[in-house]
């Protein structure tokens, strides 16, 4: 009887001592295996690099045109649009203008066959909005970009930015390809309706081209 009460002694010891064992096993492995915080700055890039990830973010799109003088004017220049992440930058350079204030508009319609530039038809209002100042509560056209001021000598560079138009989207209020720009004799007096009273058109460019980098 006292050789059974050792022999079962013996065997919980041995059992004490292999689950103090595996307990400080354990520990040591957790403390070998510690978690990392993720820090801000990894959080913020994660978010940038699934932002950038989406195609559409990172594509570029450029159309570049030629001004061409109508109503027997001698304007010519260069207009650039450029998208990226959803903002269009438009930048224009312009000569053999009259100095002083002239309007720019977007018009509806890349026909700019006529000698007088009203084959371009009306401003680009697919919002059916009234004509306007950018930007004004009122309400403006998506293609009422504003006056600009020319030197001197004839030049000037318009630089206008924006995230309401898009180069070759599906949305059909912010597409500009198909559009027009078109450049006035006088200036926009931003209330008559429903072009601002501008005067002739002196030049007229059509934006039917795109390519992306």
């Amino acid at each position: 009887m006292k050789n059974l009460k050792l022999h079962i002694l013996a065997i919980t010891t041995i059992g004490i001592l292999a689950f103090g064992c595996k307990d400080a096993t354990q520990e040591k492995d957790s403390e070998n295996k510690k978690v990392e915080p993720k820090t801000e700055i990894q959080e913020a890039d994660k978010s940038i690099s699934l932002e950038l990830a989406d195609p559409e973010n990172i594509k570029t799109r450029v159309s570049a045109i030629l001004l061409n003088p109508t109503s027997n004017s001698n304007v010519s220049g260069e207009i650039e649009f450029t998208e990226k992440i959803g903002q269009v930058l438009m930048v224009a350079k312009f000569k053999g203008l009259k100095p002083g204030t002239h309007a720019i508009h977007l018009h509806e319609t890349a026909d700019c066959s006529s000698k007088d530039g009203k084959s371009s038809g009306g401003h680009w209002n697919p919002t059916n909005e009234p004509h306007g100042k950018w930007g004004d509560s009122k309400g403006y056209h998506k293609g009422d970009i504003g006056n600009f001021e020319v030197n001197e000598d004839g030049t000037a560079t318009v630089r206008f930015e924006t995230s309401e138009w898009c180069i070759d989207c599906d949305d059909m209020e912010k597409n500009i390809i198909g559009r027009a720009v078109v450049v006035h004799q006088g200036g926009d007096d931003f209330t008559s309706q429903p072009s601002g009273d501008a005067g002739t058109r002196v030049g007229c460019a059509e934006i039917t081209n795109y390519q992306i980098k």
